[in-house]
């Protein structure tokens, strides 16, 4: 009997609770969607005392030059204060930090591009998008260090898998990458924990449009607003996520659009059922690599309106409705017609139900050992 080859995840977003951001529930997804194939993934996490060391003894620790070795545990392999330090030395050596896992060798899957390099094993960085080197999206996130380090990345042998082929084709062009360098896997939607309960703000199911994810300036929530104002749709506008780059503009306006409720992060549950009850599901960002919250909403039978950018597009596969995000009177159109008209929810549903199958758990599983097998 052949032994399977191992596959390992890292684990730095896991333990969020289900709350946090698309990336953390791609991790948690892409380890389901592996255990439903029949593969038992491993777990790389950052455990220890680090938060009982100064911060020099961390910037000292995080200086070596050297590798670092990971020990067994009981979900895969542990090495303290890994993540941080991983940072640090990159800054520092301009090259990812090499670790070594004991035991059998095998495929690294990187969930985000972690400037980390497992030693002797096949690593593959999951690249969500690539919108910080784009100058006309706001992001909090330093486009010239992710350029640095995607480039470090490839240049030890990383390959590449990313979760749109709109990602995909922007990667290598913003990096000047060949087209080979990176491949699209898309990605899985797991909804299977929607439970019964409550919805918060004393919201009713069916009678709210619903934003969710960072309340940020790239999400274009002021258009969105400005757009539902105009509108005069009666049906409650809900934003619901943590706080991201500029919320604090945006909460404002929010609090100044009669209509508009926000609530703030809200577990994993919550978000389902947020999603599953909403008339509709509203995502019309400035750009996205995938739009996780569409795919949801779609799996969950909820109607979506969705920007025209290429990435949703690829996602919505027709079965949305689509508007232009930079146009207020197009956006104000879209939100009255999609409040007002039952026939079109009814169809948009039934269509995302259909277009939601290509993310399940099988057919992601295939497309992943595919890559893995060409990693």
């Amino acid at each position: 009997m052949v032994t399977p080859t191992p596959i390992c995840v890292d684990g730095r977003l896991l333990d969020d609770g289900g709350a946090g951001t698309g990336v953390a529930q791609y991790g948690r997804t892409l380890i389901a969607a592996l255990r439903a194939a029949g593969r038992s993934p491993l777990v790389l996490e950052s455990g220890g005392v680090a938060a009982r060391r100064s911060r020099p003894a961390k910037l000292l620790a995080a200086a070596r030059p050297w590798r670092r070795r990971a020990v067994a545990s009981e979900r895969g392999f542990v090495a303290r204060d890994l993540f941080r330090e991983a940072q640090v030395f990159f800054d520092l050596h301009r090259r990812p930090m090499p670790v070594a896992l004991p035991g059998p060798t095998g495929v690294m899957h990187w969930s985000y591009p972690l400037p980390l390099r497992a030693i002797g094993w096949h690593n593959l960085y999951t690249v969500h998008d690539v919108l910080p080197l784009d100058p006309a999206i706001p992001s909090p996130v330093d486009g010239a260090r992710l350029r640095r380090l995607l480039d470090a990345l490839r240049r030890s042998g990383g390959a590449f898998a990313t979760v749109s082929e709109a990602a995909r084709r922007q990667i290598v062009t913003r990096m000047d990458w060949p087209a080979a360098a990176v491949t699209c896997c898309h990605q899985a939607v797991d909804v299977t924990g929607l439970t019964p309960g409550d919805l918060p703000g004393g919201l009713r199911p069916g009678t709210y449009l619903l934003y969710v994810g960072a309340v940020e300036a790239r999400k274009n929530l002021l258009r969105l607003l400005e757009g539902y104002r105009a509108s005069g749709v009666t049906s409650p506008l809900v934003i619901s996520g943590p706080d991201g780059l500029d919320a604090s503009v945006i909460d404002e306006r929010i609090a100044a659009t009669p209509g508009a409720l926000r609530l703030r992060l809200q577990p994993r549950a919550t978000v389902l059922r947020l999603i599953a009850g909403a008339r509709a599901l509203v995502l019309v960002s400035l750009d996205e690599g995938f739009g996780l919250p569409v795919v949801e909403a779609m799996a969950l039978g909820t109607p979506v309106v969705a920007a025209n950018v290429a990435a949703l597009a690829e996602v919505g596969g027709g079965a949305t409705l689509m508007v232009d995000p930079l146009d207020v009177a197009a956006l104000r159109d879209a939100l009255t017609t999609i409040d007002r008209d039952a026939d079109l929810r009814d169809r948009l549903a039934a269509s995302g139900i259909r277009r939601a199958q290509h993310f399940g758990f099988a057919p992601y599983a295939r497309r992943l050992l595919e890559l893995y097998g060409a990693a």
